[in-house]
């Protein structure tokens, strides 16, 4: 079974392109970035940008053979400072192109009006090497934040943009409480996680 551990800046540029063949076919990036091609040149060096920022910002799990990562914001921290949203924009661009940008800027604003306002851990990002999917690395890597949350009594917040996750996040605990459609988007799925009191407790 594999086990998570905190990623470090050493781990940073090999798990760039991990999350970037993990979202490859997500139907809210495909969306976002038609263009395959611009994809294959230009993801991988935006979530690396993405790792790092989270590692320097958040919490960023990952196993020890790089097979995947999950990108955590504590409570009160899921809203990106301005400075990194200024350090991002470029990387973001170079892979969306301006009208990528601006369809993705429309549902960047709708996700945040969505936002819940009591306290939670924000799940960003979790994706898993497609080659290792299915073997429990998506469950290590969410599991140190969960059990955090079921210990301090805190909820915890992720979007789901493909459909055929909702099943796995709901086996942890997460529930649907709502949709989102910005820009032409399909349809994100936005799932609430209420910490997990024992029986004895």
């Amino acid at each position: 079974m594999p086990s998570a551990r905190h990623a470090t800046l050493a781990d940073v540029e090999p798990l760039g392109p991990v999350l970037a063949d993990a979202f490859a076919s997500d139907p809210l990036w495909q969306c976002v970035v038609a263009d395959q091609d611009r994809w294959e040149r230009r993801a991988p060096a935006m979530f690396t940008h993405e790792v790092e920022g989270r590692l320097r910002t958040g919490h960023a799990y990952t196993t020890d053979d790089l097979a995947g990562v999950a990108l955590w914001a504590p409570p009160g921290f899921w809203r990106p400072r301005l400075t990194e949203l200024l350090r991002s924009l470029l990387p973001m661009v170079r892979l969306t192109g301006l009208a990528g940008g601006m369809r993705g800027l429309r549902f960047l604003g709708a996700m945040e009006r969505a936002h819940p306002a009591a306290d939670h851990w924000y799940l960003a990002l979790l994706g898993t090497d497609p080659a290792h999917q299915g073997g429990g690395v998506g469950s290590a890597l969410i599991k140190p934040v969960v059990d955090r949350c079921d210990q301090d009594g805190t909820g915890a917040y992720l979007e789901s943009s493909d459909p055929s996750n909702v099943a796995f996040y709901e086996g942890h605990g997460f529930r649907v409480t709502g949709e989102i459609t910005a820009g032409g988007s399909p349809p994100v799925h936005l799932m609430w996680r209420d910490p997990i009191v024992p029986d004895d407790a």
